[in-house]
């Protein structure tokens, strides 16, 4: 098994699930077209990275994922810098927003499976101070939305619905029923 991810939250996220895989993160270049709806995109995404892993591994089961922020139909990746990561952590203080996860796994026999899962998060009403100290530990920077669940981003989640390890970047429960066939 490949994952096709340098993402150390998801390599210790797929251990759940198994130890026996290696890394070997795509490095195509991430392209979407305009208006595509975010559960669309990370399922796009996620499909060309395990496709253009596949295609020099022919004999393994690939694993990729992308993860997305939306807020309003808005999809928020990670942030350019700092001050990008304030403006989207203004934008989700005291409202909710949807993470979408896709993944895409393709089988040894070319065989794929490509599915998205939603989880809405709802952040406290955060001050420009309590945005500024998150976004000074750094925390934020490789982040979708810019927050970080497992980390100190946990301070300013007020409640989740769904699924929490698809928050972090896979949804190990689903992921591990397509791996074993019941999915």
């Amino acid at each position: 098994m490949i994952l096709a991810s340098q993402s150390p939250r998801r390599r210790e996220l797929l251990s759940l699930i198994t130890d026996d895989f290696e890394i070997i993160p795509a490095r195509g270049e991430e392209c979407l077209p305009k208006n595509i709806l975010p559960e669309d995109a990370v399922k796009l995404l996620s499909q060309q990275k395990a496709e253009e892993i596949f295609s020099g591994h022919k004999n393994s089961i690939i694993v990729a994922a992308d993860t997305v922020v939306s807020i309003n139909g808005e999809i928020l990746g990670k942030p350019k810098d700092s001050a990008d990561a304030f403006s989207m952590l203004k934008m989700l203080s005291g409202r909710e927003h949807s993470v979408f996860t896709g993944v895409c796994v393709v089988f040894e026999d070319g065989r794929k499976t490509v599915f998205c899962e939603q989880t809405n998060v709802e952040f406290y009403e955060l001050s420009n101070e309590e945005i500024r100290a998150y976004v000074a530990t750094g925390e934020p920077m490789d982040k979708a939305g810019a927050y970080g669940i497992q980390g100190k981003g946990a301070l300013i989640v007020k409640r989740i619905s769904g699924d929490y390890y698809n928050v972090m970047g896979l949804p190990v429960g689903r992921l591990a029923r397509v791996l074993k066939g019941k999915i």
